[in-house]
């Protein structure tokens, strides 16, 4: 049975610190959400360590860096784990490649300094996936032929998003987990870096100083990511329903729907929800 509550404050006695997702928690790619950068920083004042962390195909600074573009504020996060940072290992290990490269001309820093290559699917020893080289229009379906391709040659693909899609503004995007998917439908091999798998919240509680896992709180608004993340790794979890499963957890008008809450979070309904990250 999962306990809706009206703000992060009244489960700060219970808690010492936060795993909290990044992108449909406190900001939407577009705008940060200052009742939640509130929150956190709130938090991290008066409990504990807030980590965010991230399926961002970018390491950290990067990451970091864009936060401070959309105004949320240091003070608000301790230390930020993503995806990129536990891609960039993966990616090191088959360094110099050469790698079949697909993903937008922002995520260059996951590929800073590992002296990989990049060549055409027909050349290349694997594939190096940050998500759609044209996020705003293109679909999964774009890259089939490609990818049908690769699955022929036998090559992995290292996923350095599993998001599948996120929110932008009032528009949902396609991620590296979508092109992913399809990939390993047609038979393809994929490593998966980021949440919902362990190396990712290894490095987060290395970050939070390694606390008892019961006094642990994970925040998130992906079912298949997040919550699925802190199932998989025994943690209470406060899901976040005004996020990329808007329109499946609230009413016309914004408010939480109960009935279609409990059918989202079924069979494994997390311990609390609340409509928008706030103290």
């Amino acid at each position: 049975m999962t306990d809706v509550i009206s703000g992060l404050g009244e489960l700060a006695l219970r808690f010492d610190a936060l795993l909290c997702d990044v992108w449909g928690v406190i900001h939407n790619g577009r705008e940060s959400f200052p009742k939640a950068c509130v929150a956190l920083e709130r938090w991290r004042t008066q409990v504990g360590p807030v980590i965010l962390i991230s399926n961002a195909p970018r390491p950290a600074e990067a990451v970091a860096r864009q936060l401070d573009g959309l105004g949320v504020p240091r003070s608000s996060w301790s230390a930020i784990v993503t995806s990129g940072d536990v891609s960039r290992s993966l990616l090191a290990a088959l360094a110099p490649g050469p790698a079949f490269r697909i993903g937008p001309a922002k995520d260059d820093p996951l590929y800073a300094g590992l002296g990989l290559a990049f060549a055409s699917v027909e050349d290349s020893a694997f594939i190096a996936c940050s998500g759609p080289n044209d996020e705003d229009v293109e679909t999964p379906e774009d890259y089939r032929a490609v990818l049908s391709v690769a699955a022929g040659r036998g090559l992995t693909m290292i996923c350095a998003n599993p998001d599948l899609v996120v929110q932008r503004g009032d528009a949902l995007i396609y991620c590296a987990g979508a092109l992913a998917k399809l990939y390993e439908a047609l038979g393809g091999e994929v490593i998966w870096a980021g949440k919902p798998y362990a190396p990712i919240y290894d490095l987060a509680y290395e970050k939070a100083g390694r606390p008892d896992r019961s006094r642990v709180l994970a925040i998130g608004d992906g079912l298949l990511t997040d919550l699925a993340g802190a199932r998989e790794q025994e943690l209470d979890a406060l899901f976040v329903a005004d996020g990329v499963h808007a329109a499946d957890a609230l009413t016309p008008r914004g408010e939480i729907d109960a009935a279609r809450l409990t059918a989202l979070l079924a069979p494994s309904p997390p311990a609390f929800a609340l409509r928008a990250l706030a103290w």
